[in-house]
């Protein structure tokens, strides 16, 4: 039987459909490049955004406004009870999901909200308080008034609002199971939230009193009559490394007390760095100051005390230098 022998040149198969294809391919991959539509490329605008710095606002009068930009930070603390994993100051942060990090240049809602350790502000963390009322710009937050927390990510033309809803079996943070908080782009009764003094014996008291700037208070929403809280106790593994998990839910103690994980602080700029926070800037009166050396006067007389030669004479042998 005859066979038909070829040399190692000779192309086989479909071999210029091949080309055809490997050509196509990379039309495909530079036209996208071009227009930025790469996963690499999407990924890095995601990035960029939320870890772009920001200018919080510069109050003079030491109260909230609306309008104004906030770092929303809830205190360091530690658990007495223990079993606490996650420690230091902890500031609200946007935290997408890491496969839609990966798929998208940008914020697909529901999006989670977490606590991330640091407490720069960059378009993750940086909140606006918005008014109920259009007119209201401006003017003071007060205890008891319904307000929203906004976001924009880092984004020029959007805008991401802080809600919440009730518990189901379905919707609830993935490791406490509790009810969970998010950031929706729909402004409406369930992103509303109010301020409260963080003691409960005066917060009668202070109901419609203005809100003061870097303190300390807690912050309920509306719909639920639950306070935000940071579980120090559970940690999320995120794009961005280890944070604590955010829940809407009231820690009470055995004296009806909000616990610590429930008070918040609304972090305003620091108006000679425009890179951080007031509660930063250290106190010029907690410095040490370094002591006063006394000045000796040379030209006081020497008071000989132990009877011997203060100024030995050179010329002069041991026991005349020893008894003066």
């Amino acid at each position: 039987m005859a066979r038909k022998n070829y040399r190692t040149c000779v192309r086989m198969g479909n071999w210029n459909e091949d080309i055809f294809l490997e050509e196509e391919m990379m039309k495909d991959f530079l036209e996208k490049r071009d227009k930025g539509q790469l996963l690499i490329q999407r990924n890095r605008i995601l990035i960029a955004n939320l870890l772009r710095k920001t200018t919080l606002s510069v109050i003079e009068d030491g109260l909230i406004h609306y309008g104004d930009k906030v770092l929303i930070m809830n205190p360091d603390y530690t658990d007495p009870s223990g079993g606490q994993v996650v420690f230091g100051r902890l500031a609200l942060a946007v935290t997408p999901e890491e496969m839609k990090a990966h798929m998208s240049n940008e914020i697909e809602v529901p999006c989670e909200v977490t606590a991330m350790p640091d407490v720069k502000p960059i378009g993750r963390n940086t909140f606006i308080i918005l008014s109920l009322d259009e007119n209201a710009l401006g003017k003071t937050v007060r205890y008891g008034q319904n307000f929203g927390l906004a976001t924009t990510a880092g984004f020029d033309h959007k805008m991401f609002y802080l809600g919440s809803s009730l518990k189901t079996p379905v919707n609830s943070t993935k490791k406490s199971a509790l009810q969970e908080v998010h950031l929706t782009d729909e402004f409406s009764f369930f992103t509303c939230w109010q301020a409260a003094y963080f003691d409960p014996r005066l917060r009668i008291e202070y109901d419609d009193f203005p809100v003061p700037a870097n303190a300390k208070i807690v912050i309920k929403h509306c719909h639920t009559n639950q306070a935000l809280a940071a579980n120090r106790k559970y940690s999320l593994r995120t794009y961005f490394g280890k944070e604590c998990e955010v829940a809407c839910h009231t820690h009470i103690d055995c004296y009806k007390t909000e616990k610590p994980l429930n008070h918040w602080v609304l972090c305003t700029g620091d108006p000679n760095d425009h890179s951080s926070i007031v509660l930063d800037r250290g106190n010029p009166l907690e410095k040490k100051m370094v002591p006063e050396q006394p000045v000796v006067n040379t030209d006081a007389p020497i008071i000989n005390i132990t009877g011997q030669n203060p100024f030995p004479l050179p010329y002069a042998s041991k026991e005349e230098n020893c008894n003066f």
